[in-house]
């Protein structure tokens, strides 16, 4: 069981309630060729990271873009502004490890404020290594949920799959404690744990990972080891869903599957008497294309409507076309937002329609669903930390 540190300061869970208002329809921008709707947002923030997770990171680093290449805060408040405006309900902050960026907090503070426009969930893909001395702010402006990547419980191997020392383990027990604690006070901050898992370096972890969910309601989820461009993924060190519940039946027969949402991208399970759940996310053996709601901005700015996908438009350059080609600051964005409007299509800027409709032509080219798995570990993609995992 994970032990609790004390707590110095409550948390207000008046400030972080969700404001809950009529769901919008959403635009046919987001609307593929599939008539599959699009009302989930990731955005990259950032591509640097504190780890350097095997699966992730190639090995020898990665080529990081130059500083103006990168989207401003006012450039990702300003989209995040627009696709709600379009009928996103869900927006997920990412990187690299979106806790470096200085100004994270003032980042989430500032796009919680879209919870008036229709936003019902903000959340974060996050390492937890830094996490803890910027969580309850973050909470307290409207982070609704947090997938933690986790992927061994033992500080020796920590240290073999992040390439980072050993001690990074102790901050992530914290910040998963943390969060516990929270939540104990009202916070309602989903909590997901997300491993990867690769033979021969962690697939014995599975069982001590599904006991974290015994006691607290931890939603665990094991992943699929995926391919992407310098990851030296091979097929053998790829533990399939079907495998990993076998070995988790071995110890909790009863283990049975619960119903999903419609755009889960987990198949979850329950174990009778456990206050958390297991999932898998099975994007190798068995994909969930069909249902897919999600879009992705890199960190440069570039929009990819799938994950394994190539295919990239860049929402950056053309936002910037009213700013002769330069980063805009949160002064220069106050004159752009004098001219636009989100909420009313008659009054929206050049600039507005023209990315809306770069958006649609991009969503609409959507394919059903993505390459096999043999045909993935062959395709040119980023590596997973360029494009916000």
């Amino acid at each position: 069981m994970l032990s609790i540190p004390a707590v110095e300061s409550p948390v207000n869970s008046q400030n972080v309630s969700a404001l809950r208002l009529p769901k919008k329809p959403i635009s046919e921008n987001l609307v593929d060729g599939f008539r599959r709707q699009h009302d989930y947002l990731r955005i990259s923030v950032t591509e640097r990271c504190n780890l350097r997770c095997m699966y992730c990171m190639p090995e020898e680093g990665v080529d990081l873009s130059p500083p103006s290449h990168l989207l401003t805060t006012a450039e990702i408040v300003y989209l995040s502004s627009l696709f709600v405006s379009e009928g996103v309900t869900k927006i997920r902050l990412t990187g690299g490890e979106p806790t470096v960026r200085k100004d994270i907090v003032p980042l989430v503070q500032a796009i919680g404020k879209l919870r008036q426009n229709g936003l019902r969930e903000l959340c974060l893909t996050t390492n937890g290594i830094s996490l803890l001395r910027k969580l309850d702010p973050m909470v307290e402006a409207g982070l609704t949920g947090i997938n933690l990547s986790l992927d061994t419980l033992d500080p020796f191997q920590f240290q073999i799959m992040t390439r980072k020392s050993s001690q990074g383990l102790e901050a992530v027990r914290k910040s998963i404690n943390r969060i516990l604690e929270m939540n104990r006070m009202g916070a309602g901050v989903k909590l997901k744990i997300n491993c990867v898992v690769m033979r021969g370096l962690n697939e014995r972890e599975i069982l001590p990972f599904v006991e974290m969910g015994r006691e607290n309601p931890i939603e665990v989820r094991f992943i699929e080891y995926m391919p992407f461009d310098g990851n030296k993924w091979k097929q053998n060190r790829m533990v399939s869903y079907q495998e990993m519940l076998t070995m988790i039946r071995t110890k909790y027969p009863e283990i049975s599957k619960t119903t999903g949402l419609k755009n889960d991208t987990s198949k979850n399970y329950q174990i009778p008497g456990f206050a958390g759940q297991v999932g898998f996310i099975t994007s190798m053996t068995h994909n969930f294309c069909g249902s897919c709601n999600r879009l992705r901005v890199t960190a440069d700015g570039n929009l990819k409507v799938c994950l394994f996908g190539s295919a990239e438009v860049s929402l950056r350059d053309l936002l910037r076309m009213q700013n002769d080609g330069q980063p805009i600051d949160d002064e220069r964005m106050k004159d752009i937002l004098l001219s636009d409007d989100f909420t009313d299509i008659e009054s929206r800027s050049a600039t507005n329609r023209d990315l809306l409709k770069l958006i649609g032509l991009a969503v609409k080219r959507k394919k059903a669903a993505h390459a096999g798995m043999t045909d993935l570990a062959s395709m040119k993609n980023r590596p997973m930390i360029l494009i916000g995992g």
